[in-house]
Order: structure tokens, then C-alpha cells, then sequence
């Protein structure tokens, strides 16, 4: 981490190649990517035309082919600078390249979105990418996700939001790190389970961690209204908003 790249950049390494694993370790976050899909798809089914669809953090492609399968008026631009990632979901998902409704950005976050024009995005989607920045970072994106959604716009993001109550926050992240152990330590992956506790130092860390009500504040600072918090499994949440 430095202040040239103020986002997590461990994705490049033996977690960005093993994603996948996180569906054994972590089975709220494919929960939560199957949540972001169904928010994204009923928005779209209540309109009439073609809906932008920008997905922040796309990785393996996990969330994005959830997107892709919810509503057939979409199109999705998946932005994701970790090319280990990017190229797994480009590989596992060439057949909605070809059919015109996938294009990438291997842009960062932040880079990607202040090259999209005003008002012009339908539906500005994430799962478990904000909580990787930096928090002045963090605090930027928002505003440029605000400034490129058309009015009524949405924003869906499923993701790592802290609980407020630091020691039940406390308490589900030693459940989490137990489920890590777990798994990782059955099939003989201390190598993986090495990345995802040092990855997790830095989800919790002060200049980091996402939690709650200072993020819901950040989003009505800049703008947001309709902000909700949806679901909630132990420190996973999916939260939403309007322009």
C-alpha cells in the first residue's frame, strides 16, 4: 500500500489467482454477489430501455456474471486494475463479451469512473471492493460514483460494512478467522490461509475499515438519498442508494 496506489493491491498475488477459494471460506460473499445481481436485475426490470451497469472491483466475475443473468436490458462495464483477476472473468465470461453485453476497464477504481461523463451510468454496482481503499480514496470514488449516475440512478454495493459495536464486530471476525482455519488448514492450504489473515489485517485496519454509520454518513455527505442497509450477515452488508 502507498499513496501512489491507495487500494489493495494483494489481489495480484496467491489470493487474486485463488479466488474462487473464498467461496468455501467465506459463504456470505457469494450470497452477497447473488444479492448485488437481484438488486441490479429488478432496477432494470422496471425500466423500458437499456440499462448502464458499471461494476467496480469485477475480479473472477464472480458478481458480474450475477448481474449479467438478472435482466436482459443491461450492459456491463467491469472495472478491475488486478489483471490475474480480470483475466479469469474475461476468459469465463468471453460468451457475454461476444453477445455485445460485456466490455472491461483495467483501470483503477477511481481512474476508470473520472474518465465516464456526468449523469450517464443507470446502475453504479460493487461487491467487496470499497472496503479495500484507502479511506481519502474511498471518500473520492463515492463522489465520482455519485457525479456519473443519471438522476434516480442506483447505487448497489455488497460488501465488509464494520458494526458499529466494536465488540460484536470483534466477535464475527474471530467466527470469520475461525472458518479460514477451518477449511484452509483441512485441505493443507496454509499458503492461502498466510494471504487471507494478512489481507484481513488490512480490512480492519483504522485507515481502512468501512464501518457502518460513518459510511452511510459519507454517502449522504455527497449527495445519496434512500440510503439502506438491506441485509446484513455477521460483517457482510448490502446497502443501497439513489441519486
Amino acid at each position: 500500500m502507498t499513496t501512489d496506489k491507495p487500494f489493495d493491491a494483494m489481489f495480484s498475488g496467491v489470493i487474486g489467482q485463488e479466488y474462487q477459494m473464498l467461496k468455501l471460506i467465506c459463504p456470505f460473499a457469494t450470497e452477497m454477489s447473488r444479492l448485488v445481481g437481484e438488486i441490479v436485475g429488478a432496477y432494470c426490470e422496471r425500466q423500458n430501455t437499456q440499462q448502464t451497469v458499471v461494476e467496480l472491483g469485477g475480479g473472477t466475475g464472480i458478481t458480474t456474471l450475477a448481474i449479467l443473468s438478472a435482466a436482459d436490458n443491461l450492459k456491463v462495464l467491469s472495472v478491475d486494475n488486478e489483471p490475474i483477476m480480470q483475466s479469469q472473468a474475461q476468459q469465463s465470461l468471453r460468451d457475454w463479451v461476444a453477445a455485445d453485453r460485456l466490455s472491461f476497464s483495467s483501470d483503477d477504481a477511481l481512474s476508470a469512473l473520472q474518465a465516464l461523463p456526468s449523469d450517464s451510468v443507470d446502475i453504479l454496482a460493487s461487491a467487496y471492493t470499497l472496503h479495500n481503499f484507502h479511506i481519502d480514496y474511498r471518500r473520492q470514488v463515492l463522489a465520482e460514483i455519485y457525479r456519473v449516475l443519471k438522476p434516480g440512478g442506483q447505487f448497489v454495493n455488497g460488501d465488509r460494512y464494520a458494526l458499529d459495536d466494536i465488540s460484536v464486530h470483534t466477535r464475527s471476525t474471530q467466527r470469520e478467522v475461525g472458518g479460514y482455519f477451518k477449511v484452509l488448514t483441512e485441505i493443507n492450504r496454509l499458503d492461502l490461509l498466510e494471504h487471507w489473515i494478512v489481507h484481513l489485517f488490512n480490512d480492519e485496519s483504522e485507515n481502512h475499515v468501512m464501518r457502518e454509520s460513518v459510511a452511510l454518513a459519507q454517502m449522504a455527505d455527497v449527495g445519496f438519498r434512500e440510503i439502506e442497509l438491506q441485509q446484513r450477515m455477521e460483517v457482510n452488508a448490502l446497502v443501497t442508494a439513489i441519486k
